[in-house]
């Protein structure tokens, strides 16, 4: 019986896939220092950090995000910028986040799936992003169609 109700609770839930506002830029923050303190990035974000970094990306003029409502409160984000190259329009996931209570849910599958299908109706050519390079995040992106670039290579100068 105990099975049967949580099954019925987890369908109940009311889950909406909207644009993200800087309305809920607080809860983004908390969603990302939450996410990416943990595996397989183990990077330390307080949530302040958190918030100035999403609140940069949703302030560029070429921002584009959603967000994943769970019941009226948002359980995940992505978030990137367009950018025009010689052959077209690109656009860079910078995050990807969900709540740490709400992974494996899929919420980061339909989320990259509705992004990807909203910005190629718009004319996006191609789409970008920086990941961890062991881990499972790599097959991820892989089952969504993503490859790795065998032409390019991330490079950096720390100060």
């Amino acid at each position: 019986m105990y099975l049967c109700n949580l099954f019925i609770l987890l369908f109940m839930e009311k889950t909406i896939i909207q644009q993200c506002t800087r309305e809920h830029l607080d809860r983004y923050g908390e969603i990302y220092a939450a996410a990416f303190s943990g595996e397989p990035w183990n990077d330390h974000w307080s949530v302040e950090e958190a918030t100035v970094h999403v609140g940069e990306i949703l302030d560029s003029k070429q921002s584009y995000g959603l967000e994943y409502l769970v019941d009226g409160q948002v359980a995940g984000f992505i978030l990137g910028a367009s950018m025009l190259f010689h052959y077209g329009r690109t656009f860079e996931i910078n995050d990807l986040a969900v709540s740490p209570e709400y992974q494996g849910r899929g919420i980061a599958s339909l989320l990259l799936d509705r992004m990807i299908a909203d910005l190629r109706e718009q004319g996006i050519k191609a789409f970008h992003l920086i990941t961890a390079a062991e881990g499972t995040l790599p097959a991820f992106y892989e089952r969504h169609g993503f490859a790795k670039e065998l032409q390019v290579i991330l490079m950096s100068l720390n100060s």
